[in-house]
C-alpha cells in the first residue's frame, strides 16, 4: 500500500474493500459512530466474550456450582489459555500460563530469574520502561533488604551496563509511550553473552505483531490480556518461563495452585512440576472466561496478515496526519520506520491533553501520555482505513480551529 496514493475517503475506503481481515470487524460490538484508537489500552469486545460470560455465569456456574471445577474444565482454564495464548506469541505447549496481573507475573519472574542467577545481584531495564515495571523491581530490591540493585540505563546505554554482576534484563518489546518496537532476538543474544537471563514485557506487541519466544531463545516473559488480546478491563495476565528453565525456577508466591498436589493439603509446600509452579491462588474463572474469544480472532487472522494491516494502517495514518496537522505544532514521536514500529502511531504537542479530550467529544478515542503524547493505538480487527482517515480528519479540524482551547477540555481526569 502507498499511503501517499490516498488523497480521498474513497481512495481510503477502497482498501477496506480489499482487505482480508475486514469480515471479522463484525465480531466486536463497537459502539455506532465510534472511531476506536484505544485497543492498545483496552481492547474492544469480542460478541463471543459477552456469550462465553454469560455461559460461564449462569449455566457454568449456576447451574454447575462447585461441579464445573472438573465437569467443565475450570481448574485447568489457565493452561488451556496459557497455550492458546503461547500459539500467538511463538512458545510451544506447556510455558504459558494465565494468572494474577502483569505486574505481580513480572514480581515472580524476576525474583525467580534472581535465584536462577546466585551471586549475581543486578536487574537491568530502562528509565523508559512501563513504571509499574519499574515499581515493581524497586518493590523487590527494597524487599530483599539491598541484596540487589535496580540498574537503570537510558537509549542506547543497555550493552554498557551489561557485566558479570547482572542476573536479569527486564525489558518491553513495545514501548508503551512512542510504540518503539525492540529486536527481541538480537537484545535476547546480547543478554546471554554476559550470561544474564532476557525477561520480555510483551503487553503491547502480543496480538499486534508476530512473537517468537522460543526461536529468540528468550528465557521469561510477562503480559496482559486485556489490550489487542481484547480479554476485557483488568483481565488476568500470562506469563511465560522456557521449558529449560521451569524445574529450576521458583517463585517466590508459593500458594495452593502452585503445590504438586493441591488438594491433598499438605503443611509443606512442593512445587508442582512444569509451568504449573508458577501458580500462585485460585484462579478467576470468570474474568479469564472472556479472554479466549479474543485469542481466538487473532489466531483466526494469522499474525502475519494482522501484522501487514497494522503496518499499512500506520503508514496512513502518518502520511495523512503529516500532510494535514503538521502546521498546527503535530510532530511524530514514534519510529519512522515501520519496523522498528509496533501497532501504535504517537505524536507529540505541547497541548496534547486537551487535544485529545477534544477529539474523544467527537467520539475519536485515543490516549494521552504525559507529558505531551497523543497514542493511537491501531487494532487491525477493529480499525478500518477509513476510519484513519476520518480520525486524521477530525484531528486536523480540532488542531485548525483550536476546538482544543476550552475549559473543559483542559480539566485533568483522573484517567488519561
Amino acid at each position: 500500500m502507498d499511503p501517499n496514493s490516498v488523497r480521498t475517503r474513497d481512495d481510503a475506503a477502497a482498501f477496506d474493500r480489499a482487505d482480508p481481515l475486514a469480515a471479522l470487524r463484525d465480531e466486536f460490538a463497537l459502539p455506532a459512530g465510534v472511531i476506536y484508537l484505544a485497543g492498545n489500552s483496552l481492547g474492544a469486545l469480542p460478541r463471543a466474550a459477552a456469550a462465553d460470560l454469560e455461559r460461564a455465569a449462569r449455566s457454568e456456574w449456576g447451574s454447575g456450582l462447585v461441579t464445573s471445577w472438573t465437569r467443565h474444565g475450570w481448574i485447568d482454564l489457565p493452561f488451556r489459555l496459557g497455550d492458546a495464548i503461547g500459539r500467538l506469541i511463538g512458545a510451544a505447549p506447556g510455558q504459558v500460563v494465565v494468572a494474577d496481573s502483569t505486574s505481580v507475573n513480572l514480581f515472580k519472574l524476576l525474583a525467580a530469574a534472581l535465584r536462577l542467577r546466585p551471586g549475581r545481584q543486578v536487574i537491568v531495564s530502562e528509565r523508559d520502561n512501563f513504571p509499574t515495571d519499574l515499581y515493581v523491581a524497586e518493590g523487590l530490591v527494597d524487599l530483599l533488604g539491598g541484596g540487589c540493585e535496580l540498574r537503570l540505563v537510558g537509549e542506547g546505554g543497555l550493552e554498557a551496563a551489561l557485566d558479570g554482576q547482572v542476573a536479569v534484563v527486564s525489558l518491553s518489546h513495545v514501548n508503551y509511550r512512542d510504540g518503539a518496537l525492540r529486536d527481541m532476538a538480537d537484545v535476547t543474544r546480547t543478554v546471554h553473552e554476559c550470561g544474564a537471563l532476557a525477561l520480555w514485557d510483551l503487553s503491547h506487541s502480543a496480538g499486534a505483531l508476530p512473537v517468537e519466544l522460543d526461536r529468540c531463545g528468550v528465557d521469561l516473559a510477562v503480559g496482559c490480556t486485556y489490550k489487542y488480546l481484547s480479554g476485557g478491563p483488568g483481565a488476568p495476565a500470562y506469563l511465560y518461563v522456557a521449558q529449560r528453565l521451569q524445574e529450576a525456577a521458583r517463585q517466590p508466591l508459593a500458594g495452593w495452585m502452585g503445590h504438586a498436589a493441591p488438594f491433598a493439603f499438605e503443611t509443606a509446600y512442593r512445587p508442582a512440576p512444569g509451568i504449573a509452579r508458577q501458580l500462585c491462588g485460585t484462579p478467576p474463572v470468570l474474568s479469564m472466561s472472556a479472554i479466549g474469544a479474543g485469542v481466538s480472532l487473532l489466531e483466526r487472522a494469522g499474525m502475519p496478515a494482522v501484522r501487514a494491516k497494522s503496518l499499512a494502517l500506520s503508514e496512513l495514518f502518518i502520511a495523512l496526519a503529516e500532510r494535514s496537522c503538521r502546521p498546527y505544532g503535530l510532530a511524530l514521536a514514534s519510529p519512522r520506520d515501520s519496523a522498528r514500529r509496533g501497532s501504535q502511531v504517537c505524536f507529540r504537542h505541547p497541548d496534547a491533553w486537551p487535544v485529545m479530550q477534544a477529539l474523544i467529544a467527537r467520539r475519536v478515542i485515543g490516549d494521552f501520555r504525559a507529558p505531551d503524547i497523543l497514542r493511537f493505538g491501531l487494532a487491525p480487527l477493529v480499525l478500518r482505513f477509513a476510519d484513519a482517515w476520518d480520525a486524521v480528519a477530525a484531528l486536523g479540524d480540532v488542531l485548525a480551529t483550536g476546538e482544543w482551547d476550552r475549559p473543559e477540555f483542559r480539566a485533568v481526569k483522573k484517567v488519561t
